[in-house]
C-alpha cells in the first residue's frame, strides 16, 4: 500500500462530510489538518445560541431526522465517544397527525412491518391499501430501480390521492427536500430501499434529544485532537495549487486535498485545476428549509413528531416537533417547512403566521397557550435540488485532490448519511486507491 510513512492531508469544510473524512484519515495513519471557514464545525447540521446569545440554550439550525438506516453515521458516532441511545430518541417509524392516525410501523421484520403497518392505517381504504401494497411489490420486484428521468409523482401516479397526500408527498419532500413533481424517482426508491425495507428496524425514527453539535461535531474534534490532527476554525481557504508531488494550501504543503465544503467553495478552489468539475459543481440549485422554534406553556402533544397537512397556500409545514419529548423543555416546539423556497421568498414573518394558523387549525385539541415565536431560522442553500437525471460532480477531482459531500454523486439525496458515506469514501479512496 505504499504506507512507510504517513501522508499530509488537508481537509476543507468541518461539516459532518468533512469530519467523517478527517476521522477516517486519521485512523488511517494520515496527518490531517482541517479547515472550517465558521467559527463551530458541524456546517448546516450545527448548533446556534438562541437569539445569538451563547448565554442560552442552543437551538439546531434546522430539525433533523436521523433513521436506523443510518448505519455510517451511528457507527461514526460511537467511535468519537458519543452514545447514540442516549443522544436519540428511538421509536418505530409513525407518520400521524395530530388525531394520532396514520401510518405506523410495528416492531419485526421489515417487509412484514410495512404490510402490517399499511393494512392497519386508519384512514385508507381497503383499496387504497391494497393499492400501496401492490406498488411496493412492483417496486420491489424491480429492485427498487427506474429511469434516471421519472419524477416522483409520475411514479406515483397511480396510486390513489390519498396515499399520496398522506405517505408519499410527506416522506418525499422530508427525504429529498424536493417537490414531488420535481424530486427523482430514483433516488426516492433508493431511500424506500434502505428506510423501508433494508432490515428490522432500518425505519425507526432517531430524533435528536441532545443539540446536533454534541451529536458529532464537539466529540469528532475531541477525538482528532487527542490524536494529533489540527482542527482549525473560522479559517478559510482562499488557494490550493498543485506542486511537484501534491498540494499547496494557502502556501502550506499536503500530499493530498480532500474538499468538503460546500458545493460552491469547492468549485471556488477547484475551477482553475478542473473547469468542468467546477463548472458542475457551480451549477447545483438549491432548496431552503425554514425552521419556526415557537413556544406554547403547557402543550404537550401525542408524539415528539405530528405529520401536518401541508398546502402551498396556506399550510407551509409539514411536520412539528416537540421537544418536552426530546429534550426536556415542555411547550418548545419545531416547525418544520421543507422545499420552502415561496415561503421565503413571502416572507419569515408571513411564514410563520401561516405556520401557527395552521397549527391552530390542526392541533388544536393540543396546544394549551398561544403560539410564541422564539426564533424562525432559515438555511437557504439546506439541500441540492433532488431533480431526476441531475449529474451531480464526482468525488475525484484531478490527481490527489477529492471531494465528499452530501451533493457528491451517489446514490442519496441530501441527508447526513450520504454526507457521512461521502467522506468516509474520500478518504478511503486516498488511502486504498490513490496511494497505492
Amino acid at each position: 500500500m505504499g504506507r512507510a510513512a504517513s501522508a499530509r492531508l488537508a481537509v476543507v469544510g468541518g461539516g459532518w462530510a468533512g469530519l467523517a473524512a478527517a476521522i477516517e484519515a486519521t485512523r488511517g495513519g494520515d496527518r490531517v489538518t482541517l479547515f472550517e471557514m465558521a467559527p463551530t464545525l458541524g456546517g448546516r447540521a450545527r448548533s446556534v445560541p438562541m437569539g445569538g446569545d451563547p448565554e442560552r440554550s442552543a437551538l439546531d439550525n434546522g430539525q433533523h431526522i436521523l433513521i436506523g438506516a443510518y448505519g455510517e453515521t451511528l457507527r461514526l458516532m460511537r467511535e468519537v465517544g458519543a452514545d447514540p441511545d442516549a443522544a436519540l430518541l428511538r421509536s418505530p417509524l409513525a407518520l400521524v397527525d395530530g388525531s394520532g392516525k396514520g401510518l405506523r410501523l410495528p416492531g419485526g421484520p421489515a417487509m412484514l412491518a410495512f404490510a402490517r403497518g399499511v393494512l392497519s392505517h386508519g384512514r385508507w381504504t381497503r383499496g387504497e391499501r391494497f393499492s400501496l401494497l401492490w406498488a411496493a411489490t412492483r417496486w420491489a420486484a424491480a429492485g427498487f430501480r427506474c429511469a434516471p428521468s421519472l419524477p416522483v409523482s409520475e411514479l406515483c401516479a397511480g396510486l390513489p390521492a390519498a396515499v399520496q397526500r398522506d405517505l408519499i408527498e410527506p416522506l418525499c419532500v422530508a427525504a429529498l427536500n424536493t417537490p414531488a413533481d420535481q424530486a427523482s424517482a430514483r433516488v426516492f426508491l433508493r431511500v424506500l430501499r434502505d428506510a423501508l425495507f433494508s432490515g428490522q428496524g432500518s425505519a425507526d425514527l432517531l430524533l435528536p434529544r441532545r443539540p446536533l453539535g454534541e451529536l458529532l461535531p464537539e466529540p469528532a474534534a475531541r477525538w482528532l485532537m487527542q490524536r494529533g490532527a489540527q482542527v482549525l476554525t473560522s479559517k478559510r481557504v482562499m488557494r490550493i495549487e498543485p506542486d511537484s508531488a501534491g498540494w499547496l494550501v494557502d502556501g502550506e504543503r499536503f500530499d493530498a486535498v480532500l474538499l468538503c465544503c460546500t458545493a460552491g467553495e469547492a468549485a471556488r478552489l477547484a475551477t482553475d485545476h478542473a473547469a468542468p468539475w467546477a463548472e458542475r459543481a457551480a451549477g447545483l440549485r438549491y432548496e431552503p428549509i425554514v425552521t419556526v422554534y415557537a413556544m406554547s406553556a403547557g402543550t404537550c402533544l401525542p408524539q415528539a413528531m405530528t405529520l401536518l397537512r401541508s398546502s402551498e397556500v396556506d399550510g407551509p409545514a409539514q411536520f412539528v416537533f416537540d421537544h418536552g419529548w426530546l429534550s426536556g423543555r415542555p411547550g418548545l416546539l419545531s416547525f418544520v417547512i421543507s422545499a420552502a423556497q415561496p415561503w421565503v421568498e413571502a416572507g419569515l414573518s408571513a411564514a410563520a403566521d401561516a405556520t401557527f394558523a395552521q397549527a391552530h387549525a390542526q392541533l388544536r385539541d393540543h396546544l394549551k397557550a398561544p403560539l410564541t415565536t422564539l426564533q424562525v431560522l432559515t438555511e437557504k442553500r439546506a439541500t441540492f435540488r433532488c431533480t431526476p437525471s441531475l449529474p451531480r460532480p464526482a468525488a475525484h477531482i484531478v490527481g490527489s485532490l477529492m471531494a465528499a459531500g452530501d451533493y457528491v454523486d451517489g446514490p442519496y439525496p441530501a441527508t447526513l448519511e450520504g454526507a457521512v458515506r461521502s467522506g468516509v469514501n474520500a478518504a478511503r479512496t486516498w488511502r486504498q486507491g490513490l496511494r497505492t
